[in-house]
């Protein structure tokens, strides 16, 4: 049995709720009001997403060795001082 591995980003969405995606796969959105809710609603979104791939004959996108890093910096760093 082959294993899938996707990427998924859930950021606030200033409305009391949340946005999820999926960069990998164009398109794929979804949102909810909840964390948990959103990462639910992301699950059937990606499988709806590879199904319609896999429907089309379309390759499944990989991310494999894909690696991710939240950089930080100081105002100094960005020159943005006075």
């Amino acid at each position: 049995m082959r294993i899938y591995t996707f990427r998924v980003i859930i950021k606030p969405d200033g409305k009391n709720a949340f946005h999820g995606y999926v960069p990998s796969l164009s398109g794929c959105h979804t949102w909810g009001k909840t964390l948990e809710e959103t990462r639910k609603n992301l699950k059937e979104a990606i499988r709806c997403h590879i199904q319609g791939l896999f429907k089309d004959g379309e390759s499944i996108p990989q991310e494999e060795g894909a690696f991710e890093l939240v950089q930080t910096f100081t105002e100094k760093e960005l020159a943005l001082s006075r």
